[in-house]
């Protein structure tokens, strides 16, 4: 019996899983028949239980249950469970044991394969632990897909013959995430994504949890690693029902005694003002990537049970000028999607009109070195080949000399993130090659960087006497050295750099012949636009080139109809 695609929301306060058949995805109940199974493991008698009953015992319990573990995949945290010591992929694996025993008395099948969402912003270390936590559940995740994307997808399933521009603004338990798409004829088109991987629900909580105690008279550092546990337990019921009114009456129980408070929705906006300044950098980092506005969107879709308090709805609406829409429950929305993804990657014939593009999540580059003079250079510097929000698939080509005379070496060493110095970076791999001896500066590589949509990297460099390269597959899980040998050979049709391309040889031939017929302004004009080209196709962003080429066309256009008239 083949499988049926199956996806998952591997949540840092609640997990789901989803199922698509008969040309739609459908969530799967857990035993006690809810969607949400809490990501909280406690142990029970020397044994670990998950779920409902785990999060129940967190208040009462904390020494034995561990919650919001999501937030340390890839780190080396350790999580103290009665008489254990786990990492975050060991407690996500039994998380996601759990999911697929659900999923299995469901279906009645055995579950293997799925595809598991992620925080848009997770870093190759992140997801690699996604990928860990998988294989100690038995899963073969055969995709990860970022989590906005999911939503997208399950939101682009309701309106396949629509034409939007939308963001989604996906603010879950532990993580936030913002992307722009493009929605077209069945194609998805991520423009843009940005996130903060620490940011979320749970701070809203905690920073209650704080107002609680200080209203109280007590500092928060005072408290027992137990009872800022019970604090944060009684905070999360009193965000929720501050969600539905203006004042809630809680009442705190400590060592110290009883203290009986009422909290006011304002109280708790006031609290959480931090957290709510954090949410503008990745909107505009979002904005500054896609290169367009906040007015140019149609819709906005939230995402993310914490965007149910009332103080996110409202700074959307502010910050948008448009209502946000949330028709699908937007717990539930990624779990959904990432089913939709599970169908593609299956190649459902019930989606053979629905296209997904995506974009890279983090810049990938070189680490490089920077002359001062007299000898004497910096190191470990970044230079991206492949800026973030570069739509995939994607391949740059860049050439780096020697720093130092008779330099016999040059180590490629390659790296993904944000930061100016590679030490503050994720290092995905590095090889070394040989190069002539010669005075610095005279001798050098030639890298090429490719990137395709399944997260696949292949790193090519080429010296005088010496080349080399390597595959990065972390983030390309599920792929068999079959796929992964005809994505490569798919990339090769990426290689050509874009100056070789036919249609830009032809432009730049077409430029220099106007540029021999023209005099005086024109002639400087046509200077002018052969050097823009020139530097577009430097930077080789095909929708760039794209954008400039149709650009300069109509110019010359113009130029050529006068001097034929």
């Amino acid at each position: 019996m083949k499988q049926l695609p199956i996806g998952i929301d591997l949540g840092t306060t609640n997990s789901l899983i989803a199922v698509f058949e008969n040309g739609a995805p459908r969530l799967i109940s857990n035993a006690l028949g809810s969607a949400l199974t809490p990501s909280v493991v406690s142990d029970l008698d020397g044994r670990l239980i998950v779920g409902e009953a785990a999060r129940d015992r967190l208040a009462t319990h904390p020494r034995d249950t561990a919650a919001v573990f999501k937030r340390a995949m890839g780190a080396k945290t350790q999580f103290k469970i009665g008489t254990r010591q786990m990492g975050a992929e060991e407690l996500s694996a039994l998380v996601l044991r759990k999911l697929k025993a659900d999923a299995e008395a469901d279906l009645g099948q055995p579950v293997r394969d799925v595809v598991v969402s992620v925080p848009a912003y997770f870093n190759q270390g992140q997801r690699q632990a996604t990928m860990d936590a998988c294989r100690l559940a038995d899963l073969n995740a055969v995709r990860l897909i970022n989590e906005p994307t999911a939503a997208a997808l399950a939101y682009g399933l309701q309106d396949r013959d629509g034409e939007s521009r939308f963001l989604i603004f996906d603010l879950g338990g532990g993580t936030f995430d913002i992307t722009v798409l493009d929605h077209f004829e069945g194609v998805m088109e991520v423009k843009a994504s940005s996130g903060d991987a620490q940011l979320g629900g749970e701070d809203f909580t905690t920073a209650l949890a704080k107002t609680m105690i200080e209203t109280a008279g007590i500092e928060w550092s005072d408290l027992s690693r137990d009872e800022q546990i019970q604090a944060k337990h009684l905070a999360d019921g009193a965000k929720r029902r501050l969600g539905l009114s203006e004042t809630h009456d809680v009442t705190l129980r400590l060592k110290r005694g009883e203290t009986a408070l009422t909290l006011t929705r304002e109280m708790f906006e006031a609290a959480c003002a931090p957290q709510m300044r954090r949410l503008r950098r990745p909107i505009e980092r979002c904005f500054y990537d896609s290169d367009l506005a906040a007015s140019e969107m149609d819709r906005i879709i939230l995402v993310g049970g914490a965007t149910r308090m009332p103080m996110i709805r409202q700074f959307v609406t502010r910050q948008f000028g448009m209502f946000p829409n949330s028709s699908i429950d937007p717990d539930h929305a990624v779990a959904l999607g990432a089913a939709v993804q599970a169908a593609l990657v299956a190649q459902d014939a019930a989606l053979d009109d629905v296209v997904m593009t995506d974009v890279s999540p983090f810049s990938v580059g070189l680490s490089t070195a920077e002359a001062l003079g007299n000898g004497r250079f910096v190191d470990g510097l970044f230079t991206p080949l492949i800026e973030r929000n570069t739509p995939l698939p994607a391949s740059r080509e860049r050439y780096f000399s020697t720093m130092q005379d008779n330099q016999t070496g040059l180590r490629v060493e390659v790296y993904q993130g944000e930061a100016p110095k590679v030490a503050d970076n994720v290092l995905l791999g590095e090889f070394l090659l040989s190069v002539p001896r010669a005075p610095a500066g005279q001798e050098g590589m030639t890298v090429r960087l490719s990137y395709d949509g399944s997260g696949l990297i292949e790193v090519e460099a080429t010296t005088a006497n010496d080349k080399g390269g390597l595959v990065i597959k972390q983030n390309a899980p599920g792929l068999t050295e079959a796929e992964i040998a005809k994505r490569l050979k798919a990339m090769e049709k990426l290689k050509e750099h874009p100056r070789d391309a036919e249609e830009n040889t032809a432009l730049l031939a077409r430029i220099r012949r106007l540029y021999e017929m023209a005099s005086g302004d024109d002639r400087t004009m046509l200077s002018q636009i052969l050097v823009r080209f020139e530097a577009a196709l430097a930077d080789q962003d095909p929708q760039e080139i794209d954008r400039a080429r149709g650009e300069i066309s109509r110019q010359l256009d113009a130029i050529d109809d006068y001097y034929v008239s």
